[in-house]
């Protein structure tokens, strides 16, 4: 048994856990409401520990996975975490300022507006996937936004979640940022806590069980999901280059990724041709899988053996596997998977009933743009959608016609890095949103406030009620009573 997770550990971070959430209550009502210049310093501080402790972090998330590309550490999750850190560092003092709302003309001169307000103890659930950047995205955006923060780091990332916990522990007392590791009975006890707002980023089946956790409290929550995002080629795109952009997309972090092109549909002729660009996109990126650093092993055997049972499973029930291995190389003993096509994929399968989280990949064909559109808004509504086409006509159809978190168009995942979009899922997928200033919102309370004027009108609704509130009535609503 790890260390990390034996009982004897799991006791104490209960017990720490418990105690810190209430030295962070404590700490929030001694100061209700940072001021700007706080708020910056507390997102300054954020950031010099990420650029100081760069390759450390980088170094735990590559001991979690075994093999972990280093590049897409950095780019996918050191980049977007320093973004996120600066955008709410530029901002915070325009979006703590109260706002402008519209007043009716029936209480004119009253003027109204709407006041952001710190809630307090925000707590932050993080996945194994991207444990850094969906750590320091949530933190950010809670501490702009004037919070106290409670992390919880997943048990299949022990190695980032120590680093996270000892370099945020030199740059931030415990009261305000606090890392919390351990097991899934830890994971349990913090979901359960009336945290004043929650944020969970996994899957959907665990999101049910925080989700009724926190009903407890009435804790609101904001739920990042995962499910089956479609990519979809128009009939006349180039498959070459929507080849190209999908299959980076399927193979960074070895699929690993909540918004990662999970099954393609492409038009019926133009299967094989899809087939042989991703082939070439592959051999591309990737000339051998075994010793190259740069393509990423599954997170751990359970996860291994899940996508392989996936695999074996589509087989047995007539699907056709290619397997993209440029170099025809032995993955044994690696923890990696070659990115792998399925081909004739049907509906008992189960690579089309689970959300895939790795390097497999289902190519489905369709004869019309409506039985696509069909197909997709038969199925859970998706975190995301890819939709290649030049067509503005089409374009909007597919927008108009389909509900999900977020759009990709003519290109795959990189929606998610865009600081100035909302990013959440719907349904099934997630609910709110987080990210600039959207994470702001989301961790703070718009409290609505009326001023009313020395001089108004709202007297002529007193009582006791007669002829004028019957006629302030009817000019209100054209109707009488």
């Amino acid at each position: 048994m790890d260390p990390l997770f034996s009982p004897h550990a799991s006791a104490v971070q209960l017990e720490r856990l418990h105690t810190l959430f209430d030295k962070q209550q404590q700490a929030f009502r001694r100061e209700r409401f940072p001021k700007a210049a706080t708020r910056r310093a507390y997102l300054y501080k954020l950031e010099k520990a990420l650029l100081d402790n760069m390759e450390q972090l980088v170094s735990a998330v590559n001991a979690d996975f075994g093999t972990r590309s280093s590049v897409e550490t950095r780019f996918m999750e050191l980049f977007p975490s320093v973004s996120e850190v600066k955008e709410a560092r530029r901002h915070v003092a325009s979006w703590m300022k109260p706002r402008r709302a519209g007043v009716s003309l029936w209480f004119m001169p009253a003027t109204n507006q709407v006041v952001p307000q710190p809630l307090g103890v925000v707590g932050v659930i993080v996945p194994w996937n991207y444990p850094i950047f969906l750590a320091i995205g949530p933190l950010a955006a809670a501490l702009a936004a004037g919070n106290r923060v409670m992390i919880k780091v997943s048990e299949s990332t022990p190695h980032t979640g120590e680093a996270l916990a000892n370099i945020l522990g030199q740059h931030f007392d415990e009261d305000h940022v606090a890392v919390i590791n351990g097991g899934a009975d830890v994971a349990q006890a913090f979901s359960a806590k009336s945290f004043d707002h929650l944020l969970f980023t996994g899957s959907t089946n665990v999101g049910r069980h925080v989700m009724r956790a926190a009903a407890d409290n009435l804790t609101p929550v904001t739920l990042e999901l995962g499910g089956k995002s479609p990519t979809l080629i128009s009939p006349d795109y180039p498959i070459a280059t929507a080849a190209e952009r999908i299959m980076w997309g399927k193979a960074v972090n070895a699929g690993q990724t909540c918004v990662a092109p999970d099954y393609l549909m492409v038009p019926a002729r133009k299967e094989q041709e899809f087939v042989e660009m991703a082939k070439r996109a592959v051999a591309k990126f990737f000339p051998t899988l075994a010793k190259n650093d740069d393509y990423t092993a599954i997170i751990d055997s359970r996860h291994y053996q899940r996508l392989m049972s996936y695999l074996e499973d589509a087989k047995a029930k007539g699907a056709t596997l290619v397997e993209l291995n440029p170099a025809n190389e032995s993955l044994e003993g690696t923890g990696k998977i070659a990115p792998t096509l399925v081909l004739n994929p049907t509906p008992d399968m189960l690579v089309m009933q689970q959300e895939i989280f790795g390097p497999v990949f289902p190519v489905m064909t369709y004869r019309d743009m409506q039985e696509a559109i069909v197909y997709i808004n038969d199925h859970p509504r998706p975190l995301a959608l890819y939709y290649f086409d030049q067509d503005n006509a089409r374009i909007r159809k597919i927008l108009t016609e389909t509900i999900s978190g977020g759009v990709s168009i003519n290109d795959v995942v990189i929606h998610v890095g865009q600081g100035d979009l909302p990013f959440g899922g719907v349904g099934s997928s997630g609910m709110g949103h987080y990210h600039g200033k959207y994470g702001f919102d989301t961790f703070s309370k718009l409290k609505g406030v009326l001023r009313q004027s020395r001089l108004n009108t709202v007297w002529m609704l007193y009582p006791p009620y007669g002829k004028l509130a019957r006629l302030v009535f009817k000019a209100m609503t054209g109707r009488s009573y």
